[in-house]
């Protein structure tokens, strides 16, 4: 009983004095957990501390100097990860528990602060010149070994981010992203082949049991990036849009049978959402590939209502599928 509640029944005569007095012993005593409100509230001070500094640092550069702010950079990032390697435990394949949660955001803003570092260099000094893609490549090596090393999934995100932004930079030509044409099918396909090769790290992890909790992670980002770059591919080569549908298809069952495997509402949920949205182009593309006819236009609307009506039950029943198989 709530202790509010327990004195307007006391002051209503419906409760001794004994009685609220336990009450109010067992109510003191009792814990309560604020994990997940002091991870919000570090995570929030990161991402203040580092959006403040940027900003300090934009409005008195001229007075500050380069050197300096490079100095203090530099400063900070080594300083957070000699902390975080003084206190982390010995170096394990397996997954490795949490020394607290100071050092996990330490090494966020150790990360976040050397890659500010790199990019501030490059931009300023063009230590690279025109190699652009080490600006993107030195951070994705200490990203992704200061993931495994301290065993930080936050970091892992990091470095599959830096990898993907890397890989459009050193793989697709600088011109097809100064002109911003995403559309371009060398695009699409260093996102196929990206993709591809996350899932194989993911495959890698689990059977090789070198960090297998990072599974989840890149199975998370291959799988959005192949689903988009199948998208892509769909809407960009029309000739061969139904091509792209059944490349989109054999992804979508494939992520299907691994989802129902992990027993993973997630995979199931975002290949449902993708296969729509090619199911959905694909089924207008053919119904208007003759000339246009508002009994072709409704039919396409009343194709939508019952698709949508079909993806929610699809979706209700395969999670009580998978509530059914975990009660068995």
């Amino acid at each position: 009983m709530q202790p509010l509640l327990a004195e307007q029944l006391h002051a209503g005569g419906l409760l001794s004095d004994a009685s609220l007095q336990k009450i109010k012993e067992r109510e003191q005593g009792k814990l309560f957990s604020v994990h997940w409100e002091l991870r919000t509230l570090l995570y929030l001070g990161v991402l203040l501390l580092s959006s403040g500094l940027g900003i300090l640092v934009y409005k008195n550069i001229d007075t500050i100097g380069h050197q300096a702010v490079l100095a203090f950079i530099a400063l900070v990032s080594a300083g957070c990860f000699y902390y975080c390697a003084r206190h982390q435990p010995p170096f394990s394949a397996m997954k490795v528990a949490s020394t607290g949660l100071l050092a996990d955001y330490l090494l966020l803003l150790a990360c976040l602060s050397f890659a500010s570092l790199i990019g501030y260099w490059q931009y300023q000094y063009g230590i690279f010149g025109d190699r652009y893609g080490l600006a993107f490549f030195i951070p994705l090596v200490v990203l992704l070994f200061s993931a495994y090393y301290f065993d930080h999934l936050g970091v892992l995100s990091m470095a599959i981010t830096n990898l993907a932004a890397w890989a459009g930079i050193a793989i697709t030509p600088l011109r097809i992203l100064n002109d911003n044409d995403f559309d371009s099918p060398r695009l699409i396909l260093t996102g196929i082949l990206l993709g591809i090769l996350l899932l194989a790290a993911a495959w890698t992890s689990e059977r090789r049991k070198i960090k297998p909790h990072f599974a989840f992670t890149y199975t998370n980002f291959g799988m959005n990036m192949l689903f988009i770059s199948c998208l892509a591919g769909l809407f960009e080569f029309e000739r061969l849009y139904l091509l792209w549908f059944l490349v989109l298809a054999g992804v979508a069952a494939w992520f299907y049978q691994e989802g129902m495997r992990r027993r993973s509402f997630y995979f199931v949920l975002m290949l449902s959402l993708y296969g729509y949205i090619g199911l959905g182009y694909t089924i207008t593309r053919l119904l208007f590939s003759t000339d246009f006819d508002i009994g072709i236009l409704i039919l396409d609307f009343i194709y939508f209502i019952l698709s949508a009506t079909g993806l929610i039950i699809f979706l209700v029943r395969t999670a009580k599928k998978m509530k059914r198989h975990d009660s068995v």
